[in-house]
C-alpha cells in the first residue's frame, strides 16, 4: 500500500514538475517534502496530508477520465448507428441496381424477338 502511494506521489510530482516548467514540489498545493520535519508527529501529519491530496487528485482524475470514456462510448454508439444506416442504404441501392439489371435483361429478349420478325420481312 505504501509502495503504491509513493509511486502515485512520484508520478504526480513528476507531472507537476514537467507541466509546471520546473516548479519545485513545494509549489504544488498539497505536496510537501516531509523529510525536513524533525518530529515523528509532524512527519506523520505531513505524509497524511500528502496522501489525502493524492487521493483527491486520483479521484478527480478518475472522474475526468470516466467522463471522457462515457463521451467516447456515446460517440462510438452514434457512429455504429450511422454505419448501420449507411449499410442499409448501400444494400437498398445494390438491390435496386440488381433489380434494374434483371428488368433490363428481361426487356432485351422481348425487344430482340420483336425486332427479329421485322428484319426477316424486310429481306
Amino acid at each position: 500500500m505504501i509502495d503504491r502511494i509513493v509511486l502515485v506521489a512520484s508520478m504526480v510530482v513528476a507531472v507537476c514538475w514537467f507541466a509546471g516548467g520546473g516548479a519545485a514540489a513545494q509549489d504544488v498545493p498539497g505536496i510537501e517534502i516531509c523529510t525536513v520535519e524533525k518530529t515523528m508527529e509532524r512527519r506523520t501529519s505531513c505524509l497524511q496530508s500528502n496522501v489525502d491530496f493524492l487521493q483527491k487528485t486520483v479521484t478527480k482524475l478518475a472522474g475526468d477520465h470516466q467522463q471522457k470514456l462515457d463521451a467516447a462510448k456515446a460517440q462510438i454508439e452514434a457512429l455504429k448507428a450511422t454505419v448501420a444506416s449507411l449499410q442499409k442504404t448501400v444494400d437498398d441501392l445494390q438491390a435496386s441496381q440488381k433489380k434494374a439489371a434483371e428488368d433490363k435483361k428481361k426487356a432485351e429478349p422481348s425487344a430482340a424477338a420483336k425486332d427479329a420478325p421485322a428484319k426477316e420481312g424486310v429481306k
